[in-house]
């Protein structure tokens, strides 16, 4: 399997809600079409509401990279820089899980 971690900084609440909505528009699409995507969370932090986490798992690097090659990706790609105001990539090599087989 494959995997990221990725942190996303807004820059502002209204930022907060453009991205929020940008991601609600983007996950149905990757639920729908890509069955090498394990898992795809997103989750936003306590006591810091500028900040999103996102867990991705692939079931292996050609799953990530067709996923990066979906329409649906390349538009959230393009749109989410004008809400943030940094983002942290984590790339993972999963040795061990519970709750998901690849």
């Amino acid at each position: 399997m494959f995997g990221l971690a990725v942190r996303f900084t807004l820059k502002d609440e209204e930022s907060a809600s453009g991205f929020d909505a940008l991601v609600a528009e983007t996950l149905p699409q990757i639920r729908e079409s890509e069955p090498g995507t394990l898992v795809y969370a997103v989750h936003t932090v306590e006591g810091k509401p500028l900040e999103r986490y996102f867990y991705e798992l692939y079931r292996d690097r050609a799953a990530f990279d067709a996923h990066e090659q979906q329409p649906h990706v390349k538009r959230f790609l393009d749109a989410r820089g004008q809400y943030l105001a940094s983002v942290d990539v984590d790339f993972l090599q999963a040795q061990d899980a519970k709750g998901v087989s690849g």
